[in-house]
């Protein structure tokens, strides 16, 4: 079996959005709750990797995950921190996909002069806590019954991780690099 990390294409994206569309349909992992057109997806897709890296795990092929970073707020001072996603398609987990994609998107992060990581996990999702848990992340706030999907009150657990060191001045990260 070939697999392979690599960062996402325009192309990429109906693969991407079909392991993205039973996680809205289905689950309150993410709160969005309406499929997302093809077109609407890959513009999202194009304005978070302008800043950031969007990878995906090619096996045999296909794509089976995916992990992103996107802006965790857009003041200036928060130019050093970023949130974190990653998905993985339902015949593909269990496989340590998602760890060998947070591994990779954490070293670019860092390379890219990014500080802090921060995790937003609705809950209770256990799997996803302990999976950020055994990368560094620690809780750091809970907000309660903040979603209503799939006819529940959800709560979100906030976790970060740092993965820079604080300088006095520092410099502001660079957006990704991309291939020719």
């Amino acid at each position: 079996m070939s697999e392979r990390i690599r960062l996402a294409t325009r192309e990429d994206g109906a693969e991407i959005l079909s392991i993205y569309e039973p996680y809205i349909m289905n689950t309150a992992i993410t709160f969005e709750t309406e499929r997302l057109s093809l077109e609407d997806f890959q513009e999202r897709m194009a304005k978070i990797q302008a800043q950031f890296p969007w990878l995906v795990y090619e096996a045999d092929g296909r794509v089976v995950g995916y992990a992103y970073a996107s802006y965790y707020r857009e003041r200036a001072a928060y130019a050093w921190d970023c949130e974190c996603s990653v998905y993985v398609s339902g015949e593909a987990q269990r496989k340590g996909i998602a760890t060998k994609l947070y591994k990779e998107l954490f070293d670019r992060l860092k390379e890219q002069g990014y500080r802090n990581v921060y995790a937003f996990i609705t809950y209770p999702h256990d799997s996803s806590v302990e999976l950020h848990r055994k990368f560094g992340f620690r809780e750091v706030g809970i907000f309660h019954k903040t979603g209503y999907k799939l006819g529940t009150w959800w709560d979100l657990i906030v976790m970060e991780k740092a993965i820079g060191d604080f300088q006095p001045e520092p410099v502001r990260p660079v957006p990704v690099i991309k291939p020719q």
